[in-house]
């Protein structure tokens, strides 16, 4: 079954069918940098995270670019108001941004170009789009004429009249038309600036996504994603440069993830609810932020409120509360010795586990479902642990279902952790105890002690079966 993608440039899903059989390429929008990321942005970068990482699980090699948009108006202004350059500005925040993702689990792009290390390039860009008629020049400033873009608007899916009911800014009377936007803008005392043949000045934002991009991924990709918010204006402006410079049609898949609210409320510096990723990390482990994130599907949004942690911490839980009995489990057959010849069969639990979650993720990436995958293995597992039947069990297949539990689980970024070996030893050494003074209290015949040792065991979850061999007990919960 193909891998199957909702497109936002056609409103539909489509079988991912990458430009080079066998290879992805992909380019998502990174941070600007000019303050700490927020959980609205985790999310973004999150879910591209899993894209990357359910990719390679299913054999593409993939080409992963995120870029760091280090020149832009919100820097200058956090520059002026830390007084330091905007320099150092995205320098202290380009690491910060770093220190955030790695802790979250996300792994590194392969490249992350940062927008100023690029302006050579731009500046040749923005030199072509002239010379193609999609420019004009005013002053020392650049703008794009979306007149000359005959299917602006195809990623908003919206007219010209449409998009212009969204304008809430004052028009620059210089433009031709009020949409369009800056290639290239005139310096300003204190600003950074770059020589051009327009004069000194910097690039727009919309400018340096499509050059970042082109430049390790090739003028057409497989794959652009970003937020839900950069539809408009952002990556409809970066279709039409690129494609009226290359004439070729830039990214073939266009993802968008849905927004993230806090309680209810859109998460604004307005309303104060700003979450700052660094804040949750005080308050939660990175896996529970994860499974929150991915707990809805990324089209949609997605609500923050005060129980959203707790209750990703619960569901966590309970998939390691099964792990590690499976886990114990395995030991206490393998210390057993022997085996039923009746023995319960657990492949089908690790191969639905697999089937569903691969399901899940083929079509377009369903996280909540692919995480659903999980309990249905849990519910599973645990009805066979619960009763007599675990004692029936192979202990490589209870092992089978723990190593494919943490390897799906690594394309989520979730069911990694394992429990404290000194932690579970310590307890199987006090259960081995006990079980030890119930066996001589039964060699002096004190029934009543021994009755009570096995009595308060199992009301503790512990299950005890005299055997031939010995006494061997097992977990029906964590002990």
């Amino acid at each position: 079954m193909p891998v199957m993608v909702y497109n936002t440039l056609t409103r539909s899903k489509q079988p991912l069918e990458p430009i080079e059989p066998g290879k992805i390429g992909m380019y998502t929008c990174g941070p600007t940098v000019y303050n700490f990321i927020h959980i609205g942005n985790a999310r973004v970068f999150v879910f591209f995270d899993v894209v990357r990482r359910y990719l390679q699980y299913r054999g593409y090699r993939v080409r992963y670019v995120q870029n760091i948009t280090d020149v832009e108006d919100k820097i200058i202004k956090r520059a002026n108001e830390e007084g330091i350059t905007a320099a150092e500005v995205a320098e202290k925040y380009t690491r910060y941004y770093f220190e955030d993702s790695d802790s979250l689990g996300i792994q590194r792009a392969d490249y992350h170009p940062r927008a100023t290390d690029l302006i050579p390039e731009m500046i040749s860009y923005i030199e072509r789009l002239i010379e193609k008629g999609f420019a004009y020049q005013v002053d020392d400033d650049v703008f794009y004429e979306i007149s000359t873009f005959k299917d602006y608007g195809r990623l908003s899916h919206q007219n010209l009249e449409e998009l212009m009911q969204g304008v809430r800014i004052e028009v620059d009377p210089r433009l031709r038309h009020p949409l369009d936007f800056a290639l290239w803008k005139s310096a300003k005392p204190g600003e950074p600036s770059w020589d051009s043949p327009w004069g000194k000045g910097r690039p727009g934002w919309h400018i340096e996504c499509s050059i970042m991009s082109s430049k390790y991924l090739g003028e057409e990709f497989d794959i652009h994603g970003g937020g839900h918010d950069l539809i408009f204006p952002h990556h409809e402006n970066e279709i039409a440069q690129s494609c009226a410079v290359t004439g070729k049609g830039f990214a073939r898949i266009w993802m968008h993830n849905g927004y993230l609210n806090i309680s209810g409320q859109k998460m604004s510096k307005s309303l104060g609810n700003i979450t700052l990723v660094r804040e949750m990390l005080n308050v939660a482990t990175p896996e529970v932020i994860r499974h929150f994130l991915l707990s809805a599907h990324y089209r949609k949004p997605i609500d923050f409120t005060d129980d959203s942690l707790k209750e990703s911490e619960s569901a966590l839980q309970r998939v390691y509360i099964a792990l590690e009995k499976a886990e114990r489990q395995a030991l206490l057959l393998e210390k057993r010795g022997r085996q039923s010849e009746e023995a319960v069969s657990l492949e089908s639990i690790g191969a639905r586990l697999r089937a569903d979650f691969e399901e899940a993720m083929d079509d377009d990436f369903n996280t909540p479902k692919a995480i659903a995958a999980f309990f249905d293995m849990v519910r599973s597992l645990n009805k066979i642990l619960d009763e007599p039947d675990a004692w029936n069990c192979k202990p490589e297949e209870l092992r089978s279902i723990i190593d494919q539990t943490r390897e799906l689980g690594t394309v989520l970024g979730l069911f990694q952790q394992k429990a404290s070996r000194a932690d579970t030893e310590l307890s199987d050494r006090l259960l081995d105890l006990l079980i030890s003074l119930r066996a001589e209290a039964r060699t002096r015949k004190d029934y009543q002690l021994a009755d009570s040792i096995r009595s308060r065991l199992t009301d503790l979850g512990v299950s005890l079966e005299d055997t031939p061999e010995g006494t061997f007990w097992r977990a029906k919960q964590a002990v």
